[in-house]
């Protein structure tokens, strides 16, 4: 049994899919580990660290692999090296890309997308959107703080008074949350909104105060998945109104908003932007898929008549070492329940809830149901 772990081809991609941590817990399960060269660099990890931990360091790490630990789906160069199959694991980025889907499928291989596993207690662990997203919320903050120019908390000094930095975050997920509980660590003043009504204990229990419009359609605004609904036209635009009203006195507004599947909600218009205080920031963690934001630019710091918007993508690569060492941990995870201890051997189990959720690929086909081509459907 043969695991491999490549350097990934995207410039812009910095995390790895294994450490020498989870190495040595797969070479436990019978693998013989491969890591292509460099793979590790961006994160802090060396060729060494891994070579020590018991890995083989060779540029045709992929060659003969029967299980490959990725961060982002393979790409036409990669599949080709690969054996029919094989299985891949990754965050495949499956919504609307068909033919990436189909490309994996005529590969041969048995891909499967770490960013859909069920909600479960048993699949908490290997949650790599958890995992990623707390991670992206931290970094949220810290790039608002930087781009900012001032204090966060409230100084007394003999010199005055510097008053607590207003922030506000929309989305309280795990990003968003992230974002409320290390705001409120560096002292600022916290609100938070979200459609999800048990959000507002959530958020209340860290400190911030929870705003948003509480009527009937505001208490059913969850999916029985835990994300939030999308909302009627008149309540979205009630929401607005009132955050429009709240956001002309923050400093600092962190959005977090996604729906799976879909583009990213609008939730800051250009009349919103400019309302804010010359010198305020704005971070949208949604740029990848559109942003919250009009006017937001991917991977760029957009000035907006001395608003400044913060459209990274790919947050969690701004931590890459502790974003690897999380994911790493996921994978691994995942990883078990595909392995029978006892024979060393892999031993995928179909009819598992997990699997299931998680195969997008097996024996030439796109399998996944929500990723069916129509005729297959």
């Amino acid at each position: 049994m043969k695991i491999a772990v490549p350097a990934e081809i995207d410039p812009n991609e910095p995390r790895v899919a294994a450490t020498p941590d989870t190495v040595k817990k797969m070479i436990a399960l019978g693998a013989a580990v491969a890591v292509e060269p460099g793979a590790g660099t961006k994160s802090g990890i060396l060729d060494a660290d891994y070579a020590a931990a018991g890995a083989s360091i060779t540029a045709d790490a992929l060659s003969g692999a029967d299980i490959v630990l990725q961060v982002r789906r393979p790409q036409v160069a990669e599949l080709a090296r690969l054996k029919k199959g094989a299985i891949v694991i990754a965050i495949m980025d499956p919504y609307g890309n068909d033919d990436a889907l189909r490309a994996m499928a005529q590969a041969g291989i048995a891909a499967f997308a770490m960013e859909l596993l069920p909600r479960i207690t048993r699949a908490q662990a290997m949650d790599v959107l958890s995992s990623q997203a707390n991670l992206a919320g931290y970094r949220a903050v810290i790039d608002a703080a930087a781009e900012f120019g001032r204090a966060l908390p409230m100084m007394m000094t003999a010199a005055g008074t510097v008053p607590a930095t207003k922030v506000f975050v929309m989305g309280a997920g795990v990003a968003g949350l992230q974002a409320v509980a290390t705001a409120r660590r560096l002292g600022a003043v916290v609100t938070a909104t979200d459609v999800r009504p048990a959000a507002k204990e959530q958020v209340e229990s860290l400190g911030a105060k929870f705003i948003a419009v509480e009527d009937e359609e505001f208490k059913s605004a969850e999916t029985a998945g835990g994300y939030a609904k999308e909302m009627s036209r008149e309540y979205q635009a009630k929401q607005a109104a009132l955050v429009a009203e709240h956001i002309k006195k923050q400093d600092i507004v962190i959005t977090t908003a996604l729906i799976p599947g879909r583009p990213a909600p609008r939730l800051i218009s250009k009349d919103m932007v400019a309302s804010m205080r010359p010198g305020s920031v704005i971070v949208d963690l949604a740029v990848e898929r559109g942003g919250n934001v009009e006017g937001v630019r991917p991977d760029a710091v957009a000035d907006v008549n001395g608003v400044k918007i913060v459209g990274y993508r790919n947050v969690p690569g701004r931590l890459a070492a502790t974003a690897s060492s999380l994911y790493a941990k996921n994978l691994y995870a995942f990883l078990e329940i595909l392995i029978d201890k006892k024979a060393k051997a892999i031993a995928v189990n179909f009819d598992d809830d997990i699997i299931k959720a998680t195969a997008l690929t097996r024996d030439g086909a796109v399998v996944h149901p929500n990723f069916k081509p129509k005729t297959a459907a």
